[in-house]
């Protein structure tokens, strides 16, 4: 998949330094951090927002209390807009519509073929509006436009044709019994289906929910965060333009004791799908097991091991580290956050991961050739800035970074902390900044019992040469996925979920239509067969 090689690329290599940078060690080629000025007077975002409030039944509504709170600019802190905020009676209307589209209306009546048309004629729109959505998730979000225009905007359209061409292909079994019966299953929507998802790629998540979901003949009330509900808004109204009927999508945004819990306790609700914190993600099964027993999927948090062995190419094996934790400001629920290097690689590596993070290009993410933007808000940057003094007062060595970076907005130096040890929070808990943590190992073994003893199971990256090495982490890993000698390759086929506390189920590929389908067995008699 193209967009696939893509965020492989541009995770893995090193985009053009911004320029202005101050170069230091005598001009051997380190530059530091970006100054403050590419960001103190921020691009003005080539986007508007047009779409502010709730999305119920086909029309754009204002909630039913009248609130509204603002969304943030994170470059600066500023707003950007207002935007309607849901809670219960509002998710109340949303369900509403939900269940009267699925129980009389004609998304699941209609032919598979006919959903495959729209959610292709959506995918056409989406890259259409390519740019405009893009800076209005960079704008929102402040992940860089190239990485949302280049990467996750045409992936978002390749999910929702990889979903299209599997919506007549949804079928169930003819299987044989032991007697004079018919026996087949059908594989029919599960109903409504409610979906929480988190701030850090809004549009992808989803994607990655709302794909299947239609795909296979549900309906849908989306919850987006309160830090990010914008690029959904548009995304809902492309997919109107593309034919959708009015109800099957819904969409609250609001918060999470509020609207979030209203829509898992809901009896009318049939599944509830959510990405987010695994704190939150108790909650979520609580609620929903409390009220009508609906079938729950979690992707949860992580704490994801990258092995770099002694068989490494050092610079290849840094680069990828480093990519494997920034990438996103750090805000992944997947990063390479413990990076284990081997003992007798080990010095080489710290120095030259400190010169790549010395190398990051950070500043207003509408400015080309920038890496890095801002965290997402004020809570996660305090969060951040939180747990690189927990490090230092734990005795790990801080190799660079450990302050903010600038004076406006919530931008973080890129940090790299060596002489980690497991018993440390900070390489126990999940930071979700651009925090690496490097700790060292021996041996096989002794590595495999580290990375494994974590209450996370999300994913494990792997690198090295040696194809015995590959082979024995790849089945020790108690992780969902493993990816050796890549890190952050995604495609729409590739099933993501995780072991442990990192979640339930899986989503994307064949796996994620499993999710949205019940399984009916159909029993007949047959009289006088001419065979069984």
């Amino acid at each position: 998949m193209a967009a696939a090689r893509r965020i492989s690329s541009l995770v893995s290599r090193s985009l053009p330094l911004l320029r202005g940078g101050k170069q230091i060690n005598g001009g051997r080629g380190m530059y530091r951090y970006s100054t403050a000025a590419a960001y103190e007077n921020p691009i003005k975002p080539p986007v508007s927002v047009q779409y502010d409030k709730l999305l119920i039944d086909g029309k754009f509504v204002d909630a039913a209390s009248g609130k509204t709170f603002p969304t943030l600019d994170p470059r600066t802190g500023e707003v950007i807009a207002h935007v309607a905020e849901g809670d219960a009676e509002d998710v109340n209307r949303a369900v509403s519509a939900a269940r009267k589209a699925f129980d009389e209306g004609p998304w699941p009546r209609m032919t598979a073929y006919g959903r495959q048309k729209i959610l292709l004629r959506f995918a056409d729109l989406i890259e259409k509006h390519n740019d405009e959505i893009a800076a209005l998730e960079t704008w929102d979000n402040g992940k860089p436009f190239e990485q949302s225009a280049q990467i996750e905007v045409p992936m978002f359209a390749r999910l929702f044709r990889y979903y299209a061409g599997w919506t007549d292909k949804i079928h169930g079994l003819t299987v044989p019994a032991d007697g004079p019966h018919h026996v087949q299953t059908l594989h029919e929507p599960i109903g409504v289906a409610g979906q929480i998802i988190p701030w850090n790629f809004p549009l992808l998540m989803f994607a990655w929910k709302v794909g299947p979901a239609l795909a296979c003949g549900n309906t849908v009330v989306l919850k987006t965060a309160e830090q990010t509900p914008l690029s959904a808004l548009l995304v809902s109204k492309l997919l109107h333009e593309a034919g959708l009927p009015d109800g099957v999508l819904n969409i609250v945004s609001g918060f999470g004791p509020t609207a979030g819990a209203a829509l898992c306790s809901h009896m009318d609700v049939d599944k509830i799908a959510f990405t987010g914190s695994t704190d939150t993600g108790r909650i979520v099964l609580e609620l929903a097991a409390k009220s009508n027993l609906k079938p729950v999927t979690l992707e949860l948090g992580g704490k994801s091991p990258f092995i770099v062995c002694e068989d490494a190419d050092v610079d290849q094996a840094v680069e990828l580290a480093h990519a494997a934790l920034f990438f996103n400001q750090g805000q992944c629920c997947c990063a390479g956050s413990r990076t284990y290097v081997h003992e007798k690689v080990y010095d080489e590596f710290v120095e030259k991961a400190k010169a790549r993070a010395l190398k990051r290009t950070v500043g207003d993410p509408f400015k080309a050739g920038i890496e890095q933007g801002p965290q997402i808000d004020g809570e996660q940057f305090e969060k951040i800035l939180k747990y690189i003094r927990i490090g230092q007062d734990a005795g790990a060595t801080l190799e660079t970074g450990g302050d903010r970076h600038g004076t406006k907005g919530y931008y973080i130096q890129p940090t790299v902390f060596s002489n980690v040890k497991d018993d440390m929070p900070i390489a126990r808990e999940e930071i979700f900044g651009p925090v690496q943590t490097i700790l060292k190992f021996k041996d096989l073994g002794e590595v495999i019992q580290r990375a494994n003893n974590s209450i996370y199971g999300l994913a494990a990256g792997v690198f090295t040469h040696n194809l015995d090495t590959a082979n024995t982490l790849m089945r020790a890993l108690k992780v969902g996925t493993v990816w050796i000698n890549c890190f952050d390759t995604f495609d729409a086929t590739i099933p993501f979920g995780g072991y442990k506390m990192s979640g339930i189920g899986r989503e994307k590929g064949e796996y994620g239509l499993k999710n949205y389908l019940q399984v009916k067995a159909v029993v007949t008699p047959i009289k006088n067969p001419a065979w069984l």
